[in-house]
C-alpha cells in the first residue's frame, strides 16, 4: 500500500485550543484523527515490510530491553522519509515553532524558530544533526517505554507529536502515553493521554513554561522538566508513529 498526500484534518486543527493545552496541561491531542484507518494500518505494517527494490524505509532498528529503555522496538526512518511522515512534520512544525516562540519569550529567552521546517532542518544539518528523527514504534504484551526525553543533540525542538496508528478498542489493551511534570521544590505530576486511532498528541521534548504564585504582584514564570513514555501493554500490539522536528548528531 502507498502512502501518498496524507488527509490533513478538515476543518483544520484548532490551534488555539491546542496552544491553550499546552499551555495549561503541558500536553495537547488533536481530537480528532490526523490520518484515517488505512493509513494507520499502512504506515504500521511497514515496520515488517520487506524493503522496495532493496531499499528500507528505515536507517536503524533499536530493541529497548538492550539498552534498559523499557521493553518493545522501534526503527527510526531514513531520508527519504515516506510522503505521509515528511508531509506531517512539515504541517505540524509552523504553528508547533510559533508556540514555541511564545514560551521562549515568556521564559526570557531570546531564542526564536526560523518559519519553515526546511529552514529549520538546514540549522540542524550545519550543526552537524543530519539523521532523521522520525521512527515507527511496536509494542507487544508486556512491553513498556521508560519515561525519557528526544534529545539527539544540541539543536532541540521544544515540541513533538506522537499518533496512535493502532485501534485501542480492538487491538490492544494497557500501552498509555504518560507524561510527567516536575517543578521545582514539588513531587513530580503525571498525565495519562488517552488517543483514539489515528490522533495526535502534542508535548514537550524536554521543558515548559509554568506560571508561577503571583509575587509582589507580579507572576513569574520559570521552567519545568517534562518526561514521556507508555504505560505497560497488557494484551495486543501497539503501533505509533512519533514525529520529532530535529534531526539526530
Amino acid at each position: 500500500m502507498t502512502l501518498q498526500n496524507p488527509p490533513l484534518p478538515h476543518p483544520p486543527l484548532d490551534w488555539d485550543r491546542l496552544a491553550a493545552a499546552l499551555d495549561r496541561h503541558g500536553v495537547a491531542t488533536t481530537g480528532i484523527p490526523l490520518l484515517d484507518a488505512q493509513t494507520c494500518a499502512a504506515l504500521a505494517a511497514l515496520y515488517d515490510a520487506p524493503p522496495d527494490d532493496g531499499a528500507s524505509p528505515f536507517r536503524s532498528r533499536v530493541v529497548m530491553a538492550r539498552h534498559g529503555f523499557g521493553q518493545g522496538e522501534y526503527r527510526y526512518f531514513a531520508y527519504p522519509l515516506p510522503a505521509i511522515v515528511q508531509a506531517l512534520r512539515t504541517a505540524l512544525y509552523p504553528p508547533l515553532a510559533a508556540i514555541a516562540g511564545r514560551w521562549a519569550a515568556a521564559a526570557g529567552s531570546p531564542q526564536r524558530w526560523p518559519a519553515t521546517h526546511a529552514e529549520y532542518l538546514a540549522q540542524c544539518h550545519a550543526a552537524g544533526q543530519t539523521r532523521p528523527t522520525p521512527l515507527l514504534l511496536r509494542y507487544g504484551e508486556g512491553d513498556y517505554n521508560c519515561l525519557h526525553q528526544d534529545l539527539y543533540g544540541e539543536m532541540v525542538f521544544p515540541l513533538q507529536a506522537v499518533i496512535l496508528l493502532s485501534d485501542p478498542a480492538r487491538d490492544f489493551t494497557g500501552g498509555e502515553l504518560v507524561l510527567t511534570e516536575q517543578r521545582p521544590r514539588m513531587q513530580s505530576r503525571a498525565e495519562v493521554v488517552p488517543l483514539q486511532q489515528g490522533e495526535a498528541a502534542i508535548f514537550p521534548v524536554h521543558h515548559r513554561p509554568v506560571q508561577g504564585r503571583p509575587v509582589k504582584g507580579r507572576r513569574g514564570t520559570y521552567r519545568v522538566t517534562m518526561r514521556h513514555g507508555v504505560s505497560r501493554l497488557r494484551s495486543g500490539s501497539r503501533h505509533t508513529l512519533g514525529i520529532i522536528f530535529h534531526d539526530a548528531g
